[in-house]
C-alpha cells in the first residue's frame, strides 16, 4: 500500500511513500524510525515539506514531526523560549509579538516549522536563526538518546547547519531554545526596511513590512506549488567578485567579513530574461525569479530539467554556478541536489 505525499509538500509534487507516521512524541517518532529500521526500510523525518523536492516515490517510512509546545521563561536580560519542533515557524513568530517579545519579526512569513529552522540556518532580511538560537534538542533515534546541543555547537554557517552533516543520519530535532534579548534592535539593512525610522521604528511595523514584501515577491504555495527560495545565493571568492562587478557594476552584492562576496540568486536569474520561462509544468516565477512554481501539475523532472536550465543559463553568462537551497529526496533518502542538476 502507498500513501500520497503531495499533501506533505509545498511543491505539491505527486509522490507516494510506503507508510506515513504522524508523530506528536519523541517516542512517537522513536518507534516509527526502529519499525522501519526493523523491516529494513528507509525513513524520512518532515516537517511541513517546505524545503523538499520528492524525485520519486520513497520506499520507506515519511515521519511526519507534529512535537508541538511552546514554553517561556523571563529572566532580566532575556526571554529563553523552548518550542517544540513540530510548532509552524510563523505561528511562532506571531505568538512572540503578540507577547510582547520582539526578536522574530524579520524572519516573519518563512514557510515550515520549527524543527526544521536549524537545519538551514534560515534567514530572511537580515536576520539568521543563528542570532536567536539558544540550543538544539534532538534524539539519537538509534539508541533513544536525547542531545541538547548549544548555537556554537550547531556549526550554523549560510544555509547550513552540523544537521546537514554529523547529525543528518539517524537524528530528529525535537526543539528548538531561542534567546530574545529585552533590549531590541531592529535589523533594517534590505527591501523596504531601509525606509524605516531606526529611531521611531516598533517591531510589529517592521513584521508587517517583511509580510507585505512577502506577499507581494512570492507566490502563495495553495496557489503555485513551490519551496521558497530554490536557489542558495551565491558566494564567490574577492578576485572573481572584482572581474563580476567590473562587468556588471549594477549587480547587488554584499561583501562579507571572510573577505568573499554574497551575490542575489534572483537578480542573476533575472538578468537572464528567464522570468515565466518554463519546461512542462515547472516555471520561474515571474515576480521573483529566485523562486521554481509547479505551475500546472508538473513533475519532479520537470522542475530538475527546468533548475538545470537555469543554472547553465546563470553559469554561462556570469561563470558563477548555483546550487540549490531545496533539499532532494530520492527513493532511499536524500540525494545532492548540485548532482541532480548538473
Amino acid at each position: 500500500m502507498s500513501t500520497s505525499l503531495k499533501p506533505f509538500n509545498t511543491f505539491g509534487i505527486q509522490s507516494n511513500a510506503s507508510q506515513i507516521v504522524i508523530a506528536q512524541t519523541v517516542q512517537q517518532l522513536q518507534q516509527a524510525w526502529s519499525e522501519a529500521a526493523l523491516a529494513q526500510q528507509p525513513a524520512l523525518i518532515l516537517g511541513e515539506g517546505s524545503n523538499v523536492l520528492f524525485l520519486d516515490d520513497f520506499a520507506g517510512t515519511v515521519i511526519i514531526n507534529r512535537i508541538i509546545g511552546i514554553e517561556v521563561i523571563e529572566k532580566d536580560d532575556a526571554w529563553y523560549l523552548h518550542v517544540g519542533a513540530g510548532e509552524n515557524w510563523h505561528h511562532l513568530v506571531e505568538y512572540t509579538l503578540q507577547h510582547s517579545m520582539p526578536g522574530l519579526e524579520n524572519l516573519a512569513l518563512i514557510p515550515g516549522c520549527v524543527g526544521s529552522s536549524p537545519i538551514q540556518n534560515i534567514g530572511a532580511y537580515g536576520v539568521e536563526l543563528k542570532k536567536v538560537c539558544d540550543y538544539v534538542d534532538c534524539v539519537d533515534l538509534r539508541s533513544g538518546e536525547q542531545h541538547r546541543l548549544s548555537s556554537p555547537e550547531c556549526l550554523f554557517g549560510y544555509r547550513d547547519s552540523i544537521f546537514k552533516h554529523q547529525y543528518q543520519d539517524g537524528y530528529a530535532i525535537t526543539a528548538v531554545g531561542l534567546r530574545l534579548p529585552k533590549i531590541w534592535q531592529p535589523v533594517l539593512t534590505y527591501g523596504d526596511l531601509t525606509r524605516l525610522d531606526p529611531a521611531t521604528v516598533t517591531p510589529l511595523q517592521v513584521f508587517d513590512a517583511v509580510c507585505l514584501m512577502r506577499m507581494t515577491k512570492l507566490p502563495d504555495p495553495r496557489v503555485n506549488g513551490n519551496a521558497g527560495s530554490f536557489f542558495k545565493n551565491p558566494v564567490i571568492i574577492g578576485e572573481q567578485a572584482a572581474e563580476l562587478l567590473s562587468n556588471f557594476p549594477n549587480a547587488p552584492h554584499y561583501p562579507q567579513a571572510d573577505g568573499t562576496t554574497k551575490l542575489a540568486a534572483g537578480w542573476l536569474i533575472d538578468q537572464c530574461e528567464l522570468k515565466g520561462f518554463k519546461i512542462g509544468g515547472a516555471a520561474v516565477h515571474r515576480q521573483q525569479a529566485l523562486v521554481l512554481i509547479n505551475d500546472a501539475q508538473a513533475t519532479s523532472q520537470d522542475v530538475v530539467k527546468l533548475a538545470h536550465h537555469v543554472r547553465q543559463r546563470v553559469g554561462e553568462k556570469f561563470n558563477v554556478w548555483l546550487e540549490p537551497e531545496v533539499r532532494f529526496i530520492g527513493q532511499q533518502g536524500e540525494v545532492s541536489a548540485v548532482e541532480t542538476i548538473a
